[in-house]
């Protein structure tokens, strides 16, 4: 390879990494907002590596991020230079709400589609091998098979894992939030409903307007009147209710705090065990629940094994920043949890 073609393959790489970067900048704040759908987002670029055009998947039976993508770069007049488009998400093979992605990449002018993660959907997936055969063929090219991007196909899978979860394990993705004391109490000083910093608050806002659901038990309603409302952010607009979970017996939620948080815009569900949450959970289509609760079914949860990444905050000492760390139940790399991507955001 003589060194002008290094430079330009080089150049290559950068575009195409930079490219994705920017798909994952612009898709990452739409986590919760696409349920059941997974978010997606779609960059094109010219030959030349320029960015023509930035889509993402905004809602569930809106237009897939390659529609979007594409349609700009149309209303732009910059459609016919499209040559390379980048998806953080396989395209779509199936007619769902809409037609498939992939057809609509291949009746485009574009010459090379980049996949940042398979489709885990059997329904949905097949959509590269298709791109890649018959009449309009493209050059099709998995980010897990260019180890060069083996840190950008990673934030593509974390990405996608609430989604993954759901449609694989028939559950969402379980994420647990807990926050200690610097003597390693759950229980906030009298008078107050948390010792976190404002950073650690923000972080855990940013988490649960990523979520589609949230967990509780019935002990955490009855001693701090808590709303799970998003705050210190705005929230989605025009999202569709978020599933809220009480752990307890029926009769013991009060009725004026149920009716509070439906006209917050939960929808609230009591579920007297761990088997009847899943249920609510599948029938609802959560891709990613939060759970804010005590120590008892903080207990239960970890006892069934129930739960995907644990985040705890631990306050530290003399009004130092609190230290947040989490954990994956597999065992697996935190990198692998969507928690990694809105920390990325978050810093």
């Amino acid at each position: 390879m003589t060194v002008s073609q290094q430079a330009q393959c080089q150049d290559q790489t950068e575009a195409i990494r930079a490219g994705f970067e920017l798909a994952l900048k612009k898709t990452i704040p739409t986590l919760g907002a696409t349920a059941p759908n997974p978010s997606v987002g779609c960059v094109l670029l010219d030959q030349e590596g320029r960015v023509l055009s930035v889509g993402v998947h905004e809602a569930a039976g809106q237009p897939h991020a390659e529609v979007m993508a594409l349609e700009q770069a149309y209303q732009e007049g910059t459609l016919e230079r499209a040559h390379t488009a980048l998806v953080t998400l396989e395209p779509c093979a199936h007619h769902g709400r809409t037609p498939p992605c992939s057809e609509r990449l291949r009746q485009s002018p574009v010459q090379a589609v980049w996949i940042g993660a398979r489709d885990p959907n059997p329904v949905a997936a097949g959509g590269g091998a298709s791109l890649a055969q018959g009449e309009g063929a493209k050059r099709v090219v998995f980010l897990d098979d260019k180890p060069a991007y083996r840190e950008i196909a990673q934030q593509c899978r974390a990405l996608l894992a609430p989604f993954s979860c759901r449609v694989t394990k028939d559950r969402p993705w379980l994420t647990v939030k807990q926050a200690l004391d610097h003597s390693g109490s759950m229980i906030p000083p009298k008078g107050t409903k948390t010792f976190t910093s404002p950073q650690s608050l923000l972080f855990a806002h940013h988490i649960r307007r990523a979520t589609d659901a949230v967990i509780t038990g019935i002990g955490t309603v009855l001693a701090d009147d808590p709303s799970f409302t998003v705050r210190h952010l705005p929230d989605h607009a025009h999202r569709h209710k978020r599933l809220l979970i009480v752990l307890g017996q029926q009769g013991r939620l009060p009725e004026e705090w149920r009716k509070a948080r439906e006209r917050d815009g939960f929808d609230v569900r009591v579920c007297s065990s761990l088997e009847a949450m899943l249920v609510a959970l599948r029938d609802y289509g959560a891709n990613w629940a939060l759970i804010e609760a005590g120590p008892s079914v903080l207990r239960s949860i970890k006892e069934a094994n129930l739960w995907d990444d644990w985040l705890t905050i631990h306050q530290q000492a003399n009004d130092h920043d609190d230290r947040l760390s989490w954990q994956m139940r597999d065992g697996s790399q935190k990198d692998m949890s969507p928690l990694s991507l809105l920390h990325i955001g978050g810093k």
